[in-house]
């Protein structure tokens, strides 16, 4: 059953991005031969929907050192979301603070469509080889110890000992800190990614984290049909362990 959006959802960014195997041209060299029809292709479908198109400063790198590389982005107008962005071997479809999943769901599917129709002969050349579903979040929190906050709000239990700060003149509350965690997954197939690092969100102070699933590198996602299966899946995860990290006060808070 699906789940009420949240009124005050901490969301700063979703991200789907799909790339696939660059060709070797010359030993080191790895270039997409059809990137430039690609392009081309991609904005005649896609223009109803996302006809604002921005040339990014990347988009004037040599072929030889562009692969996934984002060059394009194509939204509804001028600084909207979502947004999709192509380069080189690579594709992503970002939405911000609008983000519902079912809507986000449907422009993936749109999206893959989209790329298997526009690439020439996409059976034979379009070979994936990573997907990944990303959600980047920010919460505020009060002052004080940010170990305190994790274990207390988002279930996260981790410690420093504190023998480190005793008559050492130390302060056990970080100015800064980037804590990575990296987990195999079998369903998707691939592996999940946690992170908490010090950000900002609107110019404001707070713990940025990131939920991340990734395809593993043995993967067979060459169809939409298992492209659209293991997404599902991944977001089935991202979702679990969202509501399970923010169960309690920070959930009152959001809804």
């Amino acid at each position: 059953m699906p789940r009420t959006p949240l009124k005050n959802k901490p969301l700063i960014e979703a991200i789907f991005e799909l790339r696939w195997e660059l060709h070797e041209q010359t030993p080191g060299m790895r270039l997409d031969p059809h990137y430039k029809i690609l392009i081309g292709r991609m904005y005649d479908r896609i223009s109803d929907e996302y006809p604002f198109h921005e040339q990014l400063p990347t988009a004037t790198m040599p072929d030889e050192i562009a692969g996934y590389v984002v060059q394009h982005r194509f939204r509804k107008g001028r600084d909207e979301w979502p947004l999709i962005q192509i380069g080189p071997g690579i594709i992503t479809l970002n939405d911000t603070e609008g983000y519902v999943w079912e809507d986000f769901n449907k422009r993936i599917s749109h999206l893959l469509d989209t790329l298997f129709e526009s690439y020439p002969d996409a059976e034979n050349n379009l070979k994936t080889n990573r997907l990944l579903l990303r959600y980047i979040d920010a919460v505020d929190h009060e002052e004080g110890n940010i170990f305190n906050f994790l274990k207390e709000k988002m279930k996260m239990n981790i410690e420093i000992h504190q023998q480190l700060f005793e008559e050492t003149g130390v302060s056990n509350s970080p100015l800064d800190f980037d804590l990575r965690f990296s987990f195999p997954s079998a369903k998707p197939h691939g592996i999940a990614h946690l992170r908490f690092v010090r950000g900002k969100r609107k110019d404001v102070d707070g713990l940025v984290w990131e939920t991340m699933v990734q395809s593993g590198e043995d993967a067979d996602l060459n169809t939409k049909k298992k492209i659209t299966s293991w997404v599902n899946e991944a977001h089935d995860l991202t979702d679990d362990w969202f509501f399970k990290m923010i169960e309690g006060e920070l959930l009152r808070r959001f809804e």
